[in-house]
């Protein structure tokens, strides 16, 4: 699990396929929350910035869920219920990608870090650098 030279661009989406997207990967870090909502939906948590995703289908079928502070945008799709990429609060001009919503089998490039984001005030500015 190297740190790779390249920024590859992967594609992803829903479980259905009516939500696709690209992104282009330039960090090999993600993180593991366990907080209410990404305890759930087993999310791992790749943020980038606007300009390196894409969305090539479905802004149709997304739906949003919001709570507490409401300023997370929690997308997924309709259909389905897969949460593939969502606003996050920590970093609301991002997007943040589940990798587990990649093609294929891309985990194990990743660095996999635990996030203590049940206390998420006391945590986040671990991840805002």
């Amino acid at each position: 699990m190297g740190k790779k030279q390249e920024s590859p661009t992967y594609e992803g989406g829903c479980h259905c396929g009516a939500v696709r997207f690209q992104v282009i990967v330039d960090r090999w870090e993600v993180q593991d929350c366990n907080c209410s909502i990404c305890r759930k939906k087993g999310f791992l948590h790749l943020i980038v910035p606007t300009k390196q995703f894409n969305l090539l289908k479905g802004q149709e079928v997304l739906t949003t869920y919001t709570f507490n502070t409401h300023t997370a945008k929690h997308t997924f799709c309709g259909i389905c219920g897969i949460h593939s990429f969502y606003r996050p609060r920590s970093h609301p001009d991002c997007v943040d990608v589940n990798i587990r919503c990649l093609d294929g089998d891309v985990i194990s490039q990743f660095q996999v870090k635990f996030f203590d984001g049940a206390n998420w005030e006391q945590n986040v500015h671990k991840i805002r650098s």
